[in-house]
């Protein structure tokens, strides 16, 4: 089942990472970074790889000394998407990468401060038509700007220091530019691209930056990146965790798949959260099943239920799905029940009747299977499931009545 968006994203400018677009309408990119020391060119196009194949459309490297410029000279043609080079303090880094072909930078305003050097890097990119991300980073505030707020981080700060980047630019006539205003807070992240995206019509890159280890981590990003999503802002988003950066690329294109903001890729699956009535370990099953479905690109939305009294009905919206019932498994596709399967076969089968979707399509899939028995057989086994436990599985009703009998 696919989602469209209803979200009315904030129109910007267009710029180009490589062959990929940011902003002025393009699809929302995914981006991550990686961990290896970029010296290591086997290493690092390993985790490229890896990134690329879990959604990452853009990956950074770290560009802090020759040897890591001299190994980007070598990555560059090898990898599957656009890298950029992260320069931190020597501006002469941001050079010898421009060198080794990367196809955008990123500067932090905190940390090369000099005019003349971030001018000097920014009239090379005008030269050679690669873009720069204006990163500024809480954690990192130029200390003019820190002290000048009251010697502390402010959206207002923040903002501020994106201008000042963004002037300094304009002097060498260079405005191919995104801008992130990370921090580590989120609503101080929220407040500080809502006033961004006021004063200037860059396209942003979004993060909570340092958000730290999953699930909180996943949870700080998400909750900093989807608020702004939802309200039209952003053009390309990175989950920054303290994790292998390949779950970074999987939550990015996760969250923008479960928004619409992309076409779904992979399977997004759905599993009710269990209760008195299932006949099933629901946790369990839904773990087998993301694990046998795995990587494989099958964008269908599937269904894992405990039990087949709510079980259909609830996941009707499914593309495909399965609930327990009487040691066996109910398979339905489109809401319509196609087959009865044993317990141990529920995962494979599930696997095995998305595939044939994915192959024919729903209406090709419905007409080879006998809907009418597998109909029949999944109503026998929800008048037993409801004879032996009633409609009131959890017994809420008796203690509602309990309740009332008190007051």
């Amino acid at each position: 089942m696919e989602v469209q968006a209803a979200f009315e994203r904030r129109p910007t400018r267009r710029i180009h990472v490589g062959d990929v677009a940011v902003g002025g309408g393009a699809p929302i990119t995914v981006q991550s970074m990686t961990t290896t020391r970029t010296a290591d060119v086997e290493g690092t196009l390993q985790q490229i790889y890896a990134l690329a194949a879990a959604g990452a459309d853009i990956v950074r490297c770290t560009c802090n000394e020759i040897e890591a410029a001299e190994g980007l000279a070598q990555i560059v043609p090898r990898s599957p998407v656009p890298i950029v080079a992260d320069i931190h303090h020597q501006y002469r880094m941001a050079l010898a990468a421009l060198d080794a072909g990367v196809q955008c930078l990123r500067l932090n305003p905190g940390n090369i401060r000099k005019p003349e050097h971030i001018q000097a890097v920014a009239s090379e990119c005008r030269d050679r038509g690669v873009p720069i991300r204006i990163g500024v980073n809480g954690g990192s505030l130029h200390p003019d700007l820190y002290r000048k707020y009251g010697d502390r981080v402010t959206p207002e700060a923040m903002v501020e220091s994106a201008q000042m980047e963004l002037e300094y630019f304009a002097d060498v006539d260079f405005d191919d530019v995104k801008i992130s205003v990370k921090a580590s807070s989120v609503p101080l992240m929220i407040e500080a691209y809502r006033r961004l995206a006021e004063v200037t019509d860059h396209p942003l890159h979004l993060g909570v930056t340092e958000a730290g280890p999953p699930p909180v981590g996943l949870i700080k990003s998400t909750a900093g990146i989807g608020t702004l999503l939802a309200e039209g802002i952003g053009d390309t988003i990175r989950y920054s965790l303290t994790a292998d950066p390949v779950q970074e690329a999987k939550a990015g294109r996760q969250l923008l798949e479960s928004m619409g903001l992309r076409e779904r890729k992979n399977v997004d699956l759905i599993a009710c959260p269990s209760c008195g009535r299932a006949e099933i370990d629901v946790y369990a099953v839904a773990e087998q099943a993301m694990e046998a479905f795995g990587d494989r690109e099958i964008p269908l939305q599937v269904a894992v239920m405990g039990c087949v009294v709510n079980g259909p009905g609830e996941a009707r919206d499914a593309d495909i799905g399965i609930a327990a019932g009487n040691k066996r498994g109910h398979l339905f596709v489109k809401g319509r029940n196609v087959a009865v399967v044993a317990e141990e076969d529920m995962v494979s089968s599930l696997v095995e009747w998305a595939e044939l979707i994915h192959e024919h399509g729903p209406e090709a899939t419905l007409a080879r299977a006998d809907t009418v028995a597998a109909a029949r057989e999944a109503e026998r086994d929800r008048s037993r499931l409801l004879a032996e436990q009633g409609d009131d599985a959890n017994q809420a009703g008796e203690k509602i009545e309990m309740i009332r009998r008190r007051a």
